[in-house]
C-alpha cells in the first residue's frame, strides 16, 4: 500500500483574485507503508536534533511559523539560519528516504481567463477541487504504471469542512459514476487523519506545498520585492521537492470530451520556466 497525502496553500476558496495569495498548491508526499515508520523515526530525529533533544511538549511543524520572518509558535525567536537549516534537512528526507512528491499548482488569474468546456461534477473554476481531481487523475496513473502490478494506493488528506461534501461527490464519481475505463481502480481507499496537525507526513506536505507556493510567486513575478538571498532559497527547496516528482506532464484522462478538461488543467497549471535552474544558479544533482 503507499500513502498519498494531501494539504493545500493559498486557498482562498472560490476567490480568484486574492492578491495575496496568487497562486493555489494541492499536493504532498506519498510514502511506502514499509517505509512510515522509518520516515517517522527519522523525522523525529531531525526535530530533536534542530531542539538539542529538548522538543518542546506537544510540538508541531506549522511550516507558516517556521518560515514566517521573525519565528512564531515553537520557532519565535529562532535565528533565521537556524530554521532554514531546519527546512533543509526535512525536505533532504524525502530524498533520502526515496518518497515521491506529488503536486498540483494552479496559477489563480489564469484559472479566471480559462473557461472548462466539460461537463464536470464540481466547480472547474475552484482550485482545490479542480486540483484535487485531477490528482486523483496523476495518482490512480502512478500506481498503476510505476509502482507494480500488485500496488494499491490510499488517499489521505487534510479534512476541509467547507470542501467537505464537494470531495465527496468527486470521489463518487470518479469511482463509481463514470464509464468503466475510466473508473479509478488503483486508489482503493480515501481516508482522513484521526488527527492530520499531529500527523507527520500531513507535517511534512504542508512544507513541501508552501515551498513550491512561495517559489512560483517568485518565479511568476509575483514578489518583486523579494531579496535574491530568500529567492535563492526557495529555488533550492523547489528543487529538491521537484526532482521527487515522477511526472511533470499533465497525466491525462481518455475519454469522450475529456480533452477539454485535460486542456483547461493545461491553461491554469503554474510552472517554472524551462531554463528556471540557470536563472537561480540551482544545480539540479
Amino acid at each position: 500500500m503507499h500513502f498519498f497525502y494531501l494539504d493545500e496553500s493559498g486557498d482562498s476558496g472560490a476567490n480568484l483574485n486574492d492578491e495575496q495569495q496568487p497562486i493555489f498548491v494541492l499536493g504532498g508526499l506519498s510514502v511506502a507503508d514499509k517505509k512510515w515508520n522509518n520516515t517517522k523515526e527519522r523525522l523525529d530525529a531531525v526535530i530533536s536534533g534542530y531542539f538539542d533533544g529538548n522538543v518542546p511538549a506537544g510540538f508541531e511543524v506549522h511550516s507558516h511559523e517556521l518560515l514566517s520572518p521573525n519565528g512564531e509558535g515553537f520557532f519565535a525567536g529562532h535565528l533565521i539560519e537556524n530554521r532554514l537549516s531546519l527546512v533543509r534537512s526535512l525536505l533532504g528526507l524525502i530524498e533520502e528516504l526515496g518518497h515521491q512528491v506529488h503536486f498540483f499548482a494552479i496559477e489563480k488569474s489564469c484559472l479566471i481567463e480559462s473557461e472548462c468546456e466539460y461537463q464536470t461534477v464540481f466547480e472547474s473554476k475552484h482550485p482545490y477541487l479542480l486540483s484535487f481531481d485531477y490528482l486523483i487523475t496523476y495518482m490512480n496513473w502512478h500506481v498503476k504504471n510505476n509502482l507494480g502490478q500488485s500496488a494499491r494506493g490510499m488517499i489521505v488528506l487534510d479534512e476541509k469542512e467547507e470542501h467537505h461534501e464537494s470531495v465527496e461527490t468527486i470521489i463518487q464519481n470518479r469511482r463509481f459514476e463514470v464509464p468503466n475505463n475510466q473508473k479509478v481502480k488503483w486508489i482503493v481507499e480515501f481516508s482522513h487523519p484521526i488527527d492530520s496537525r499531529k500527523n507527520p507526513m500531513i507535517q511534512l506536505s504542508d512544507l513541501v506545498v508552501l515551498c513550491v507556493r512561495r517559489f512560483l510567486e517568485i518565479e511568476k513575478g509575483y514578489k518583486p520585492n523579494t531579496p535574491d538571498e530568500v529567492k535563492s532559497f526557495y529555488a533550492e527547496c523547489f528543487n529538491l521537492i521537484d526532482k521527487r516528482v515522477k511526472s511533470r506532464n499533465i497525466a491525462e484522462r481518455n475519454g469522450r470530451n475529456l480533452n477539454h478538461l485535460n486542456d483547461h488543467l493545461a491553461r491554469c497549471q503554474c510552472k517554472p520556466r524551462t531554463q528556471w535552474r540557470r536563472a537561480y544558479g540551482v544545480q539540479r544533482n
